[in-house]
């Protein structure tokens, strides 16, 4: 489990987290959303151990990652969303990684790359960002680690790229994995992930799983405006409304829908959750 807590962090005068506590269970896809600048990566950096907190703690398996503890370190996995291009080939990258991962499987490795259509023996130089970036998401299922984030993964794939990306990730999610999916893309990824988080300036607004947000929010496509929707938007052939659910009705969430329903009713959705 991840657990973060009273936490703190800055960089020089810029604040970036302001007393937030937030924890990530393990069996989960969480998405990461939020604005540019509001700390999505810098979270997955201090999770990761690459940063260190000013002020309060942030645990992995009651371990400081920070402490950069071999027993720690194996356990996660960071793909940053603007990652260093390895040497050579692949499949040469992910032995010399493997050997410090104890999960590590060869064969599954393989397997994800003619799953994701790319040839772990081709030169990095010679791929396209793509085909490079798909390579990596390969290496780090491969690992197996207990946690696993991915940040802006599916920027620089194609459309059939994606569709692939959401298939090996949905197949290797399991009780004992936790996987974080920081995302502007937010349709690249609707149906996988489950819990969300939203990030806002320096604090959390919103964590919670779809269930516990259509017990509360409702959204309706509709041909007309709802004059007292919590956020409505107009889209091709009517408008997505997004409501209290006082009748307790059931609804798909809409992501985009709810996080624009969020970031228009900061105070009000921190109080709902």
């Amino acid at each position: 489990m991840i657990e973060i807590k009273n936490l703190d962090f800055a960089y020089k005068k810029q604040v970036v987290f302001n007393n937030i506590s937030l924890s990530f269970e393990k069996g989960n896809i969480y998405g990461l959303l939020g604005e540019n600048g509001v700390g999505k990566t810098t979270l997955l950096k201090l999770i990761s151990g690459l940063q260190q907190p000013n002020v309060g703690s942030c645990t992995v398996d009651g371990i400081d990652p920070f402490k950069r503890l071999p027993e720690t370190l194996q356990k996660v996995y960071f793909i940053s969303e603007d990652f260093a291009i390895p040497e050579g080939t692949p499949e040469k990258n992910v032995k010399s990684i493997g050997v410090f991962y104890p999960n590590f499987d060869l064969t599954l490795f393989r397997d994800l790359c003619k799953d994701m259509e790319v040839d772990p023996t081709r030169k990095f130089s010679e791929m396209s960002f793509g085909q490079q970036k798909k390579s990596l998401i390969a290496t780090a299922l491969s690992l197996n680690t207990d946690y696993l984030f991915l940040d802006e993964p599916t920027n620089g794939l194609d459309i059939p790229s994606k569709s692939l990306f959401r298939q090996v990730i949905s197949k290797h999610i399991n009780d004992g994995r936790t996987i974080i999916i920081s995302t502007h893309q937010v349709k690249d990824v609707e149906n996988l992930i489950d819990p969300i988080v939203i990030l806002d300036n320096d604090e959390v607004l919103l964590k919670a799983t779809f269930a516990e947000i259509t017990s509360k929010l409702y959204f309706d496509f509709a041909t007309e405006k709802d004059t007292e929707a919590l956020y409505s938007e107009m889209l091709p052939g009517g408008y997505i409304n997004v409501s209290i659910n006082k009748a307790g009705i059931e609804s798909q969430v809409n992501i985009e829908a709810l996080f624009n329903t969020v970031m228009h009713n900061k105070k009000a959705i921190k109080e709902m959750f």
